[in-house]
């Protein structure tokens, strides 16, 4: 029941904030409080629901080092959507007509911390966490990457390849780079900074999503698979490369430092998830 009572307690903050953003969507620096509001609340409410249904400190969202541990996961997202960009640049796939609507990123700011904080916690915190416990890493990865992929087939401008594109390069990738540090700020910082990047500052759609318009008054063209086409830059082919290749990297540091856990090793599971920070 642990799982079901910590999912719970996540979602509905995720979804008060969701709804909250929405409504002043207009108005960048209420969208900017809306959006921290739904960050802190978030981190607050997994920090309780953990202590109360596991009886343990929670490690993994810990205050010690939080900050540079984002930092560097945002600037890793940030560079990876970036290398997405200059290769559709290059083919001519991204054109940029001049600055846009900067003001927007003042309240995309706030909306996209809020979505990487929340779906961070749920999918890694709570549902890749607890999972891993029951069936081992392997399995738990697949699981949760094939989850959060098919979440967006339900955005306006989905698609089935945009769903399986996400499961790849956003499920794997930020999935081992949990595995990898055991704890959730580089996950929630790559997840930031790829979606700022890829609405705030290139102002591209994401995930299928109309988001308005950031930083640059640009647009993307060419052939779906390498543009993505109506989904966005995630389903590129690029995109893919590149996340599978972060994914590889991930998992090989996992490997390293013994953070795999075997299947039906629950035991062995409740060790990692205390490992040193």
């Amino acid at each position: 029941m642990r799982l079901v009572w910590q999912l719970l307690a996540v979602a509905a903050v995720a979804l008060v904030g969701g709804q909250a953003t929405m409504a002043f969507e207009d108005h960048q620096w209420l969208t900017l409080a809306i959006g921290l509001a739904t960050v802190a609340a978030s981190i607050l409410v997994y920090r309780w629901i953990v202590k109360l249904t596991e009886r343990r400190d929670v490690v993994e969202l810990g205050r010690e080092g939080a900050w540079s541990k984002t930092g560097w996961g945002t600037l890793l997202g940030v560079a990876l959507f970036s290398s997405v960009i200059v290769n559709l640049a290059f083919l001519g796939y991204y054109e940029v007509d001049g600055i846009g609507t900067p003001e927007a990123m003042i309240g995309l700011f706030g909306f996209m911390a809020a979505a990487a904080v929340t779906e961070e916690i749920m999918y890694r915190g709570v549902l890749f966490r607890v999972i891993e416990q029951w069936w081992g890493t392997w399995l738990a990865l697949a699981f949760t990457s094939l989850l959060f992929g098919f979440a967006h087939i339900i955005n306006p401008n989905a698609s089935l390849w945009g769903a399986v594109a996400i499961t790849i390069e956003a499920g794997g990738m930020l999935g081992a780079a949990y595995i990898a540090t055991r704890n959730l700020w580089v996950p929630i910082g790559i997840h930031f900074g790829w979606n700022f990047a890829a609405s705030a500052i290139f102002s591209t759609e994401v995930s299928g999503n109309g988001t308005p318009q950031g930083l640059l008054d640009a647009a993307t063209s060419g052939p779906m698979p390498v543009s993505g086409g109506d989904f966005g830059p995630e389903g590129s082919l690029y995109s893919v490369v590149f996340g599978v290749v972060t994914t590889i990297v991930f998992l090989w540091v996992a490997k390293r430092r013994g953070h795999l856990v075997p299947l039906r090793r629950a035991a062995r599971a409740e060790a990692v998830a205390r490992l040193p920070r």
